[in-house]
């Protein structure tokens, strides 16, 4: 009879370790941003595919909307008498913030999605989400052309301004790509968050300075609008963009004591991302 403790004749391996899955960026930076840049394109290239307009159609839909809101809000309430170049400033914040919704909204399923790829060992997560936002990123681009030209057409001329414009819209994409990992991390887990999320984007839309400048709100609605870090950035792009003379955020809010809420949430919303993502990518292929 065999005793208990007979040795097998392996190597004793000590307890067995759980294995961490993949970081976000598995494989490395460099193929990362390759992966990026060709599921993006291909993403973009696959939306218009065998339609009648191609690419037009990433045109056509924020100015059917800019048409439907520039009716209601220059012929029934009337605000757009009120506002120096309403027009263009009305198109040129429906396609900014199309750029958010658009490339958040796609985020929230990308990962669900691409369930098949998630589940390859080293595939790094990070950049299915970051890949809804550069397709989105190619769309903004087309028409950001499109809006520039209305801009010009309208009557408004460049001004050294312009050149400030980058910068604000490189801090719009900063806290797109945020979200885009928030919702797209949570929402294998959470699956209610779709819903969730449509909801919020459209509360969104309506609570930040897009269908009317911020100063034309009531005081005490202003200061609550101006916990909305979007508010800035689009009071901040108009004045670059379309009318130099707008009072700036600071100016709206009286200081810069005011806006610190604002950039609280900002700079909270991009740290709970990374730490979010990094905690939920090693385990996201369960989940699916």
């Amino acid at each position: 009879m065999s005793s208990a403790a007979e040795p097998t004749g392996l190597p004793d391996l000590g307890p067995l370790k759980p294995i961490p899955g993949p970081s976000p960026l598995g494989g490395g930076f460099k193929r990362a941003a390759e992966l990026l840049y060709l599921i993006g394109l291909t993403d973009f290239r696959k939306v218009y595919f065998n339609t009648t307009l191609g690419y037009a159609w990433s045109l056509a839909r924020p100015l059917m909307l800019f048409g439907v809101l520039l009716v209601v809000f220059t012929q029934v309430f009337r605000i757009g008498s009120e506002v120096a170049h309403y027009p263009v400033l009305l198109l040129f914040n429906i396609v900014l913030f199309g750029f958010f919704q658009e490339a958040t909204t796609m985020a929230v399923g990308s990962i669900v999605s691409h369930e098949s790829v998630v589940r390859k060992t080293q595939f790094p997560r990070l950049v299915i989400p970051l890949s809804t936002v550069f397709t989105s990123l190619l769309n903004l681009g087309l028409n950001l052309i499109v809006a520039f030209i209305f801009i010009l057409a309208f009557g408004v001329s460049p001004t050294w301004t312009w050149l400030l414009f980058p910068f604000t819209l490189v801090l719009l994409i900063v806290i797109t790509c945020a979200v885009a990992m928030i919702v797209s991390a949570l929402y294998p887990r959470f699956r209610d968050l779709a819903i969730i999320w449509a909801v919020f984007s459209t509360i969104l839309f309506y609570a930040t300075p897009i269908l009317y400048p911020i100063n034309v709100v009531p005081d005490t609605l202003q200061q609550i609008l101006l916990l909305n870090p979007l508010s800035s950035l689009f009071e901040e792009m108009r004045r670059y963009v379309i009318d130099p003379s707008a009072p700036s955020a600071v100016e709206v809010a009286g200081g810069w004591l005011t806006l610190l809420p604002a950039i609280a949430i900002y700079i909270g919303t991009c740290i709970f991302a990374v730490w979010i993502f990094r905690r939920e990518a090693p385990t996201i292929a369960e989940q699916l």
